[in-house]
């Protein structure tokens, strides 16, 4: 792995300033302030807001709170999805902080996942660092870890430590001298103008001649519309993290340095915000 770790810092304590809002019809006993936190990008909702979660139950009957969930102008926010994806997909191009609304009562069913504790958090990130690795080295790196190894994964996220966490990451990031990269790219490319909640294909990171496939490369062959309009006018933006990579980047680079602690190239293909 080359060593950016400048770029690996900056991705890990991104943050987004937002502010949390009680629905309207949500009953109170008296006057629900907002909550403004600073949420980082790389974690997921169900983990950072229990601050959140208990200012304003404190202004609710007990009776009135059933499950937390979190919606962003009239659009549920998947709780297994990381912040900086919601916020990159949903919300880029408004002005911040990030609104927020927060319910109690008439959960999505058809929208969402239930999350009933932060063991369902950890499950799920671990299957996805475990696809991801899969797709990497065949799963020989995670399988040659030991549980506590996994554990550190988890706890390094949820506690927001980041040496803690790129202890044991580092090894996921790696590939035999022998080899230009991993065997396969885990990536996922979102949009909201379609029904597909994302697409992810088998993509290797170096051609047959040994070049070095580019994200250009990658949008091309698996969501040609987000690079290729038909009349030449650019119609999208493709973001991770929150920027704009240039499209000649290598992918490899990308995966080692812009992935989310889940190992994942989480792409998002947004349209273009009109001037």
């Amino acid at each position: 792995m080359t060593d950016d770790k400048d770029v690996l810092r900056d991705v890990w304590f991104g943050r987004i300033p937002t502010c949390f809002t009680l629905y309207q019809d949500e009953i109170t006993e008296r006057e629900a302030e907002p909550y403004y936190l600073l949420l980082p990008r790389i974690s997921y909702l169900t983990l950072v807001t229990d601050k959140v979660k208990k200012h304003f139950q404190k202004v609710m009957r007990q009776e009135d709170i059933v499950e937390i969930w979190f919606e962003y102008e009239g659009t549920p926010l998947k709780w297994h999805y990381p912040i900086g994806l919601l916020f990159d997909l949903h919300a880029s191009n408004t002005a911040l902080p990030w609104n927020i609304t927060v319910h109690f009562k008439n959960f999505p069913e058809k929208d969402l996942l239930h999350c009933p504790s932060k063991d369902a958090i950890e499950a799920h990130f671990m299957a996805c660092i475990k696809e991801a690795d899969a797709l990497k080295h065949k799963s020989q790196v995670i399988n040659e870890m030991q549980k506590k190894d996994h554990k550190q994964l988890w706890m390094g996220l949820q506690n927001d430590k980041f040496d803690q966490f790129w202890a044991i990451n580092r090894k996921l990031m790696e590939y035999p001298p022998e080899d230009s990269g991993f065997r396969y790219i885990p990536f996922r490319i979102y949009q909201t103008t379609t029904e597909r909640p994302f697409i992810q294909k088998l993509f290797r990171p170096v051609a047959v001649d040994g070049q070095f496939h580019t994200l250009g490369d990658l949008l091309k062959e698996v969501c040609p519309a987000a690079i290729n309009p038909e009349d030449g006018e650019k119609k999208n933006q493709v973001v991770i993290h929150g920027i704009e990579p240039m499209l000649e980047t290598p992918v490899q680079w990308l995966s080692e340095h812009m992935s989310y602690p889940d190992n994942f190239l989480h792409i998002s293909v947004i349209p273009q915000p009109a001037d």
